[in-house]
């Protein structure tokens, strides 16, 4: 395992020796299209540079050059694709100079992509850039890399190579659709990241990215798009050497939390103690941003910083770092009262928590490499550059869920430009089922004001719903001629096409006027003269006689009028003989109410001939 492939902050191995991390490799998919006997789909491991498709494909045909073939030296021929073909993907072995070197050859031949073989049987590992110091950054070329690299096995590339060297063309496709979770519509991120700014091209790297990217980071975290966090690296010190000058000068509490020495010299400069402090105060101030609700602060904070208080000019302070927060309106004592007291021989919540989260979990892995970007939980490799950052980012959204601005054109290509993507599409209504994605576009029947469209997407979408007929009548079929229109959309149902009364046909495509005339289905009768028209037929009688559509007969203009008006007379008969009825019984039961009442009354003072006379004694005892 390379040292890039342990803990960072395991260069203090002359306090305690050596330590080892759980590094997950991060993979995409190289399938093999041809030859027949090499298709299928194998394993890769991304390289930790370039710049790799996420959330696309690429399909090239596999070069393996003839010389150079551990591509430590430039090309002296074309390795570019001749038009009509495929891009090249050239095959480079396995050793002799470091990766990035190896890619970059690849890159200033013409190739579009890079695929390295191992020399040895073993698992896959990540392709880095090389350790700082080695010379191997004397040249800028690392961050000039732009074309995707991919380590293959062993196995896989000698059995590649065997296919060329029979003959056959090796097709391939790289697949980095997979690489990232994409589950729902927010993207959560994390940026594991340090103050130090005497790192070298790595450092200048991290700061040029961090001010670069600052704006599209806000604004995916103000629209709600994406959730961010960042994070410090630390590590403690064996308690056997916390009296040790190398622990006072690069640890704070007592030796709980640490950084290595900016320069890596004791005698000169900032120290790690410093370092640690700085990244306390970025956490904290993210702490406090984001109780706040403005947890996007932390980039113009980060921003700020690295410009008004760099370490090579004597600014790395306390004092510095107070004016910035001060400038930014944040609450200065929260801060203060965040990093606490760094003497004290206490526990520092904070940057406990950050020790923990250094620790990976599932598919994640322990953060080993700075800086280092986490995306859904999985770790990005690649170079740090804002395009391929937010190319990766936007990867991680579910389909049709990513912000604008995954669709501007420098960061995806429209497929629905192209033949509609081979979705349906309404051209006369200007709809279409086509629906561009970052990963690409998907067939899916659409809402047009607030009418739903159902249906397989591709060869077939249907307008539902009570408001149908408004959106390009529903998709069925409509005719005007003259003054006179129909269509065989329906409002009151939900679906489908029926062509109206006069008409037969599919109601979708077609409608066909019916002759009714012709086929004898109206104006039958002995009488009749039948003539079609569009949608419907005009029949007339002869002698005068009248044409009744609901009897299809004819009768005469006396007996039409009778047969119209009689049911009028009729019903007005019918009341009168009502009202006259209730008239009757209401005078019958009035008067006899009337005749008891009366009766009544004068029984009371004088005794009629048919009621017995009723005795004194008898009326008081009642």
């Amino acid at each position: 395992m390379r040292t890039k492939q342990i803990f960072f902050w395991c260069a203090w191995v002359f306090l305690w020796g050596s330590c080892v991390a759980r590094f997950v490799v991060e993979k995409n998919n190289l399938k093999i299209t041809s030859p027949k006997s090499l298709r299928g789909i194998y394993e890769c491991a991304i390289g930790n540079f370039g710049v790799p498709k996420y959330g696309g494909t690429m399909i090239g045909s596999v070069l393996y050059p003839k010389s150079n073939r551990n591509g430590c030296k430039s090309f002296d021929s074309s390795l570019g694709s001749k038009p009509g073909t495929f891009p090249t993907f050239v095959l480079i072995d396995r050793g002799d100079c470091f990766f990035t070197l190896k890619a970059w050859n690849a890159q200033k031949g013409g190739a579009a992509a890079i695929l390295v073989a191992d020399d040895r049987v073993e698992p896959l590992i990540t392709m880095d850039t090389p350790e700082e110091g080695n010379g191997a950054n004397n040249d800028d070329y690392i961050e000039k890399i732009s074309i995707p690299s991919a380590l293959i096995s062993k196995s896989l590339g000698d059995n590649i190579k065997r296919a060329l060297s029979d003959g056959a063309m090796v097709n391939v496709n790289l697949d980095w659709r997979e690489a990232l979770p994409h589950p729902d519509e927010r993207v959560e991120y994390e940026f594991w990241t340090s103050s130090n700014d005497e790192c070298g091209p790595k450092c200048e790297s991290e700061i040029n990215f961090v001010q670069s990217f600052k704006g599209s980071a806000q604004l995916l975290e103000q629209k709600g798009f994406a959730k961010f966090t960042p994070h410090y690296i630390t590590w403690y010190c064996p308690e056997a050497f916390i009296l040790s000058q190398q622990c006072k000068s690069q640890c704070i509490n007592n030796g709980r939390y640490c950084a290595p020495d900016p320069e890596l010299d004791f005698s000169r400069g900032y120290n790690g103690r410093d370092v640690v402090i700085q990244n306390l105060r970025q956490a904290c101030f993210f702490k406090v941003a984001n109780e706040s609700g403005k947890p996007w602060q932390w980039w113009d904070y980060v921003t700020d910083f690295s410009i008004r208080c760099p370490m090579r000019e004597n600014k790395y302070t306390e004092e510095c770092s107070d004016q910035v927060i001060k400038s930014l309106g944040a609450d200065l004592k929260k801060v203060k009262d965040c990093v606490g007291d760094p003497t004290a021989n206490v526990d520092n919540p904070v940057l406990n928590a950050e020790q923990d989260a250094q620790i990976g979990n599932g598919d994640r892995g322990d953060v080993t490499i700075l800086p280092t970007l986490i995306i859904n939980n999985r770790q990005y490799r690649g170079k740090l550059s804002r395009a391929a950052v937010l190319k990766a980012i936007c990867s991680g959204f579910q389909e049709t869920t990513e912000p604008s601005i995954c669709l501007a054109p420098d960061m995806e290509t429209n497929e629905c430009l192209q033949n509609n993507g081979g979705c349906w599409q309404d051209k006369a209504a200007n709809i279409t089922a086509c629906r561009d994605t970052f990963r690409g576009r998907v067939c899916e029947c659409p809402t047009v004001q607030n009418v739903p469209f159902i249906g397989d997407g591709y060869t077939h979408c249907e307008a539902t719903g009570s408001l149908r007929c408004a959106i390009n009548n529903g998709g069925c079929w409509k005719e005007t001629q003259g003054s006179r229109s129909f269509s065989a959309c329906i409002d009151d149902h939900t679906k489908g096409c029926k062509c109206p009364p006069g008409f037969r046909g599919d109601g979708f495509h077609s409608c066909k006027d019916v002759d009714e005339c012709k086929e004898k289905t109206a104006c039958q009768c002995p009488e009749c003269q039948c003539k079609n028209t569009w949608g419907s037929y005009e029949c007339t009688c002869n002698d005068g006689l009248f044409y009744t559509r609901e009897n299809d007969m004819c009768i005469g203009k006396y007996a039409a009028t009778a047969s119209g008006g009689g049911i009028v007379w009729l019903v007005i008969l019918i009341l009168a003989i009502a009202g006259a009825g209730g008239y009757a019984f209401y005078k019958y039961r009035i008067r006899k109410y009337m005749d008891s009442e009366i009766r009544a009354i004068m029984a009371q003072y004088m005794p009629l001939d048919n009621q017995p006379e009723v005795s004194s004694q008898a009326h008081e005892d009642v």
